[in-house]
């Protein structure tokens, strides 16, 4: 006979997917807008640098300082959104191996029901590291951009033209 499970032990079960599937999809659709955004500050600064017969030595140099910095904005960017996309599949097969885990229980196939077990806490695992990792990443993501808008605050301070697109 199987134990008796409480209502919020079966809650926990469903709704615990569902709201860390929900978080990897909003940190997935935010990362993918600071992405846009980076890549469109990066085709600027690159036109920007092809045509420089016109720019000004300083403006010249400071374009050419911050195109390394939004390559490497880039780069952070894209491994968390492959954090948040390895977090969303997972969590969904974390739900999809629960529900059949639970008809393998109710069912009495012990061994069926061993296995989803396993294979639920293992993607559940896996989902919960990639939201974490890919949220550390946008942290050391956030700061890189914090710095870069400090030396264009600096420059500013000193007088340097800094064109920013509106984008």
């Amino acid at each position: 006979m199987m134990p008796e499970a409480s209502p919020f032990q079966i809650l926990t079960l469903i709704v615990a997917p569902a709201i860390l599937t929900n978080s990897s999809s909003i940190l997935s659709l935010s990362t993918s807008n600071r992405f846009a955004r980076t890549v469109d500050r990066s085709r600027f600064l690159y036109d920007k640098l092809k045509d420089h017969a016109n720019l000004p030595e300083h403006e010249l140099r400071t374009y050419k300082m911050q195109l390394p910095m939004m390559s490497r904005r880039s780069g952070l960017l894209v491994r968390a959104l492959t954090c948040f996309y390895v977090s969303v599949g997972s969590f969904a097969a974390t739900a999809f191996t629960s529900i059949i885990g639970a008809g393998s229980s109710l069912f009495e196939y012990k061994l069926a029901s061993q296995i989803t077990t396993i294979l639920a806490v293992s993607a559940g695992s896996i989902g919960v590291i990639g939201l974490v990792l890919g949220t550390g990443l946008l942290v050391t993501e956030m700061w890189l951009a914090l710095r870069y808008m400090a030396v264009e605050a600096k420059l500013g301070e000193e007088g340097v033209n800094i064109i920013t697109p509106i984008i």
